[in-house]
């Protein structure tokens, strides 16, 4: 594989926006035991088996084979991350495309990922990295410390770990946020919250944000849907909230699939009281894509109705996401009500918020603002 140097990834990189990352001159993913990094959260068994625990599946791997996310391998009886330091695809993005609305409004975020993931949503939009193996997609060398000077010297206030899945590279956030926060960039993950609880715990001292896709608020649909579970979702989400860290929640509404007022009920009623009434939860709007081309597009009155379904069970900020302009973008103070945030898409276009409060009333909105 080709190793770039700092420099001329660098001069690679496009300003401003957000615009890719050049991928030129790169080759393609190898397994190379002299560059592999042995995985974290496994055990050794008998006969050179391992069992992997870094997220609910567990998976029981002989020698030779890899776990169902396809980046992690058991050599020899040691299990190896294939995926370190070699991202397949880089951006400088909008904190607000994450989207993450109260954490650090206005600035960009590096944004980067290898291949892999450890479920199979069937509307994944980035499926082709996603749902790939490190030999199918090109991917660059790049270390944590080259991640977080990336990130410092490019103006971005963080590190978004996000696209496929961070779960499976966990090794490689892990210290590209502990470099990161040295060079006082901090780091957010974007995720489907499928991990087990001790590494969330340890990322938990490295990362400043956390967002969540939570994918519907029944089995059946993570059954189906996802190839995955929803209580470990749940649990991951209680234990961020116990961790203090600050976290978002996107529901992404798929027709006749989550969208049942009900569920939608049920679900606002758990977050109002295992997370609270601060934590942000975003519907966003589901278009036909991977292998769900067969539905529509959601429709835009479903995304208000559960709104009003969510500020009605007493959440005090809740957003529509995928329909720009919508008056559900903005950050309402839920004291008097008053836009603190107006946002168009991925850009702030107004605010009225001093110090992490309600410029009109002084009443403190919950989030990340310094």
């Amino acid at each position: 594989m080709n190793k770039w140097s700092r420099r001329e990834f660098l001069a690679c990189a496009k300003v401003g926006g957000c615009a890719a990352l050049c991928l030129s001159h790169v080759a393609s993913a190898q397994t190379d035991t002299k560059s592999l990094v042995e995985a974290r959260y496994y055990e050794k068994l008998a006969n050179r088996k391992i069992q992997c625990k870094l997220c609910p599946r567990e998976c029981l791997i002989d020698d030779l084979e890899r776990g169902y996310c396809g980046v992690r391998e058991n050599i020899g009886g040691t299990y190896y991350t294939l995926v370190y330091g070699k991202p397949c695809t880089a951006h400088i993005d909008p904190i607000e495309k994450k989207p993450l609305f109260h954490f650090l409004p206005g600035t960009t975020a590096f944004s980067l990922a290898t291949v892999g993931c450890n479920v199979m949503c069937k509307f994944c939009q980035n499926w082709e990295i996603s749902q790939a193996t490190p030999e199918q997609v090109k991917s660059f060398d790049l270390s944590p410390y080259d991640v977080a000077r990336i990130a410092e010297e490019r103006g971005c206030a963080s590190i978004a770990y996000t696209y496929s899945e961070p779960v499976i590279f966990t090794e490689y956030m892990y210290d590209s946020a502990l470099q990161g926060n040295e060079l006082n960039v901090r780091s957010v993950m974007i995720s489907n919250g499928y991990i087990n609880p001790q590494p969330m715990h340890d990322l938990c001292a490295v990362l400043s944000g956390v967002k969540i896709d939570l994918k519907a608020y029944t089995e059946r649909f993570y059954k189906e849907l996802v190839a995955g579970e929803l209580r470990p979702v749940l649990d991951t989400l209680v234990l961020l909230r116990k961790e203090n860290m600050w976290t978002e929640i996107v529901y992404l509404v798929i027709p006749g699939q989550n969208d049942d007022p009900g569920e939608l009920k049920d679900l606002c009623t758990w977050i109002l009281n295992e997370l609270g009434p601060d934590t942000p939860l975003h519907f966003s709007r589901f278009h036909p894509q991977y292998r769900l081309k067969n539905l529509p597009s959601t429709p835009i009155k479903t995304l208000t109705m559960a709104r009003e379904i969510a500020r009605e069970r007493g959440l005090n900020y809740v957003y529509t996401g995928n329909v720009p302009g919508d008056p559900g973008e903005n950050t309402y103070c839920p004291n008097c009500g008053e836009i603190v945030i107006r946002r168009i898409g991925f850009s702030v276009v107004d605010r009225s918020i001093k110090e992490g409060a309600c410029a009109a009333c002084g009443t403190k909105i919950a989030g990340v603002w310094s």
